[in-house]
């Protein structure tokens, strides 16, 4: 998918990497014939030193002379070094800057390829069908939650208000309750005197018809 929407990778620059690779060459060219010029300008001081024992002070400056030539050109085949070095740095600043550009150019195509691919009357009609979805749920709760049968038919308003009648009389029962009082502390009898038994209260008359009839119909 993201091959098809960012195509294929770029490969890195063939013509960077074989000059890289024929700069890097180049530099131990150079290297190698340095090394080699310096042993020679060491082996015509070497001769010279010789000669010099030997007497012979026109083969020592020759010899000497030589060592110059080598010296510079050694010299020449630094700058030479340097020369490919600083190539080299700059070559490998542009590849890089190549790279990043090719990623982000990668990139801002990735990016309008998605934004193709999601367009805005389709963000707006998704948004609409949640919307949707979501107003339909709530009207399938709240008539879940309305009351059906015998509950449909209470008044609300009724309700409340005996609710608060019952509240105003429960106020007013508290207001005028009086205010409790310790109980009485009992009355100690005598010591060794058992206190007397409340006399038995006298039947009435209806007690005792009511006793004769439980006693008639016992029989």
């Amino acid at each position: 998918m993201f091959n098809r929407i960012l195509g294929k990778p770029k490969q890195p620059s063939n013509n960077a990497l074989s000059t890289l690779d024929k700069l890097n060459e180049t530099l131990e060219m150079l290297e190698k014939k340095e090394n080699l010029l310096q042993k020679k300008a060491s082996a015509e001081v070497e001769k010279a030193k010789a000669y010099t024992k030997a007497k012979n002070k026109r083969a020592a400056i020759q010899c000497l002379k030589r060592k110059k030539l080598y010296e510079e050109q050694m010299g020449q085949l630094a700058n030479f070094q340097l020369r490919v070095h600083d190539q080299m740095i700059l070559l490998e600043g542009a590849k890089a800057t190549t790279d990043t550009v090719d990623a982000l150019r990668s990139g801002a195509a990735a990016m309008k390829a998605m934004q193709k691919a999601t367009n805005i009357d389709d963000v707006d009609k998704t948004m609409d069908d949640i919307n949707e979805q979501t107003e339909n749920m709530k009207q399938i709760q709240e008539a879940l939650a309305t009351p059906i049968g015998s509950a449909a038919d209470f008044d609300e308003d009724e309700l409340e208000a005996e609710l608060e009648e019952l509240e105003g009389a429960e106020l007013e029962e508290q207001l005028l309750e009086p205010a409790s009082t310790a109980p009485a502390a009992p009355v100690q009898a005598p010591a060794g005197r058992v206190p007397a038994r409340p006399a038995p209260q006298r039947r009435t008359e209806e007690e005792d018809e009511l006793a004769a009839l439980q006693a008639e119909m016992a029989l």
